[in-house]
């Protein structure tokens, strides 16, 4: 990628001379898509930021939300941090270090914050999985995920994971982290005062990840996996955790006024944006960056995406304990300039320059001058067309409700995701109340008495078809996992991916994933606090579906929930209301056919509230939340060895119909579950719990009986495939 000619017109015009070929290349990087969204930034204005608790919204490193409290509390306030992130081009060349160095960035974010970082979500896309390249790449970005998350000790709790041949030239994987940090702890990525010292923590800078924001901003070509490779960068997890351990650290001891982490475009993006949001300048000579490979330009130093590097502002009296803490944890630091009252400045003199008495080398050369506000923010948004998708027709299978039961609980979408969240430590850290396989993940926060819990995902098959509707869909499903745990949304923050947006169908998918997301989190009053924009994920076998990953949290008193899995003693019934159509489901998806996209609930903050307060019923036995497959796929995952189920359907339609904002309620206490639920959603009776590992189903005219072992054979699929 180089920088546009309009982009070069417009810099020559603002610093009234040509550009030095550092300053070329930081522009290039710091107005690319990746860093700049001069695609998608005219579209979020949509999303509803802000709310009674948010502390930090868009724009820092992380966003900060106040928790709620539930009996005994610690002393102060405390907040939650939410960050999300997308390695997607990264993961293409190189599924291992991609997603591993995806881990990192997104836990340095929470650093920045001065949060300590308590769990991961992962979502996570790729081609079919009866390819043998699609497996190749999820084999590699999930043992990359569970390497770095598992030595940093910071346990992956909840995500998805879904197949789908809009990703078989390019998969996504987007990492979210959730950290915890007192009221009195936190940092923002904002400078505080010219004068101030900055100074770098980490890793020594190489050559990796080159171009990376760069890269990351124009579409994959077919031989990126070796022409690629030096953008991609390689992270060393066990710098990470002794970079965790030293910022606490630091935070302990308030040695830290402002922080970002160097991710995108290197110490170029970190510095001069933490500058820049301060409305300050800065001087930063490049010489003194400790690095680990000889002979670097300034350009390298400049832009190099070398993982497990933080960029601080420190009093200058803290200079010197800032030093000695990195060098507790054998960590490097750099005293590398300072806040200033002017411009972005950096110096170079290189490696054969000569040194004076002092060790400082002479005769420094001005590689970058530009204000920084114009590096950070000065790049022009695209103007660009969109083209709405045409709404399917209705063309349903005539279809065997066996043949169709079996492809649809089998297919690798609904499958057990097991073999994926095994790999992962879960429960490092103690506070995992509800593990990963359920709905959501809860963690217990008892320094306010709060239960945590944690939903993340999308589903392709629903904004490949309808985008708008789609993402509404995906949202809605992220608080009904919630609510199935009985805990109410919190905030949320959101991944947006598309291909590449100068193609006006695209672009209207992906206008379509903005509105929707933001239309539904704000009917269920639900700030979207932060998130990440990922485009020109594209290649060339095509654009990537429209995916909005939405990471969710929300709060309830205490840390127990009801299970998934049956108990066997109650009546089960199907709370919420159905849409009646199979647009975008997975039925569709194996058996042929096309539908509209199913109606949603004109009501989704009642519903959700409904479903939370009968979650925590103590007449409510288990509940699941009904989407991917539909019922279908919804009973054979609640169903055990020693427990099972007896239900009745209409038709094919109720039995995969994947509306969301439904669930399954297993209790003793039906008619208390009406009454919460009266004007505000349907209630249906479906059958009853039973005590003998098997799932009874008829289905119109047609019977359908399975045991345990026969449902576990189906929905093992990917497990029996891979090991």
């Amino acid at each position: 990628m180089s920088l546009p000619d309009a982009d070069y017109d417009l810099i020559a015009a603002e610093l009234g001379r040509e550009p030095t070929p550092a300053e070329t290349a930081l522009f290039e990087n710091l107005w690319s898509e990746h860093c700049a969204y001069r695609s998608s930034r005219p579209l979020l204005s949509a999303f509803e930021s802000e709310g009674e608790r948010v502390v930090v919204g868009p724009g820092d490193d992380a966003a900060v939300v106040a928790l709620p409290s539930h009996g005994e509390t610690a002393d102060g306030e405390i907040y939650v941090t939410l960050g999300i992130e997308s390695h997607n081009h990264p993961s293409y060349v190189d599924p291992f270090d991609g997603a591993a160095t995806g881990v990192g960035g997104i836990v340095r974010d929470t650093l920045s914050m001065g949060a300590y970082p308590i769990a991961l979500a992962d979502s996570l896309y790729f081609g079919p999985f009866d390819r043998e390249h699609s497996r190749y790449l999820f084999e590699g970005v999930v043992e990359g995920i569970s390497h770095y998350g598992n030595c940093i000790g910071v346990p992956t709790v909840a995500g998805s994971v879904d197949f789908h041949e809009g990703y078989v030239g390019n998969p996504l994987v987007n990492v979210a982290c959730v950290g915890l940090v007192a009221a009195d702890r936190l940092v923002t990525a904002e400078a505080q005062a010219a004068g101030n010292k900055l100074v770098l923590v980490g890793n020594a800078t190489g050559r990796d990840g080159l171009g990376g924001a760069s890269f990351a901003s124009e579409d994959l070509a077919e031989d990126a996996e070796t022409a690629d490779r030096p953008a991609v960068q390689v992270g060393d997890p066990y710098a990470e955790k002794l970079l965790i351990e030293a910022n606490e650290a630091l935070i302990d001891e308030g040695l830290i006024l402002s922080a970002r982490d160097l991710g995108a475009a290197g110490l170029g993006g970190a510095s001069s944006e933490l500058v820049a949001k301060g409305g300050f300048g800065a001087r930063i000579d490049l010489d003194r960056v400790h690095q680990r490979e000889p002979n670097m330009n300034a350009v390298e130093i400049l832009l190099a995406e070398s993982q497990e590097r933080m960029c601080y502002e420190v009093r200058p009296e803290d200079a010197a304990r800032v030093a000695e803490i990195a060098e507790r944890f054998d960590l490097g630091c750099s005293v590398i300039g300072e806040v200033t009252e002017g411009n972005y400045v950096c110096t170079f003199a290189g490696s054969e320059a000569r040194n004076g008495e002092d060790g400082d080398p002479r005769d420094r050369e001005v590689v970058v001058d530009a204000p920084p506000s114009f590096l950070a923010d000065g790049a022009p948004m695209n103007d660009l067309d969109a083209v709405e998708p045409e709404t399917a027709a209705r063309d349903l299978p005539d279809a065997d409700p066996t043949e169709a039961f079996e492809a649809v609980v089998g297919s690798p979408n609904a499958a057990s995701k097991r073999w994926v969240y095994r790999q992962y430590d879960h429960e490092v850290g103690l506070r995992t109340a509800v593990r990963p396989g359920d709905d959501a993940a809860i963690l217990a926060i008892e320094e306010v008495g709060t239960g945590l819990a944690i939903s993340s995902g999308a589903n392709p098959n629903w904004t490949s078809v309808a985008p708008y509707d789609g993402a509404r869909a995906v949202a809605l499903e992220n608080a009904t996992n919630l609510a199935a745990k009985g805990a109410t949304p919190l905030a949320a923050v959101d991944c947006l991916n598309g291909g590449n947006p100068e193609k006006p169908d695209v672009y209207g998918g992906f206008e379509g994933i903005v509105d929707g997301l933001a239309d539904m989190c704000e009917a269920l009053e639900t700030p979207v606090v932060g998130g990440n924009v990922s485009l020109y994920n594209d290649s060339v076998s095509g654009p990537i579906p429209p995916t909005p990953t939405l990471a969710m949290v929300g709060t309830k008193a205490g840390h127990s929930a009801p299970p998934a899995a049956l108990s066997g003693e109650g009546t089960l019934l199907l709370v919420g209301t159905a849409g009646g159509t199979l647009g975008g489901s997975e039925y569709l998806a194996r058996m042929g056919g096309s539908d509209r996209f199913p109606s949603l609930a004109e009501n989704p903050d009642e519903v959700v509230a409904a479903l939370a307060d009968v979650a925590n019923f103590g007449s409510t036995l288990a509940v699941h939340d009904v989407s991917h497959g539909g019922l279908a796929v919804a009973l054979a995952e609640m169903v055990t060895e020693t427990t099972g189920a007896s239900v009745a359907v209409e038709d094919a339609v109720a039995l995969f119909d994947e509306t969301p904002g439904r669930a399954i309620v297993e209790t003793t206490a039906s008619d208390a579950v009406r009454e919460r639920f009266a004007d505000v959603a349907s209630v249906i009776e479906l059958g009853a719990a039973t005590a003998d590992g098997a799932l009874s189903l008829r289905v119109g005219e047609e019977d359908l009986a399975y045991d345990a072992e026969g449902i576990a054979e189906l929905r093992d699929v990917i497990a029996r495939e891979l090991d």
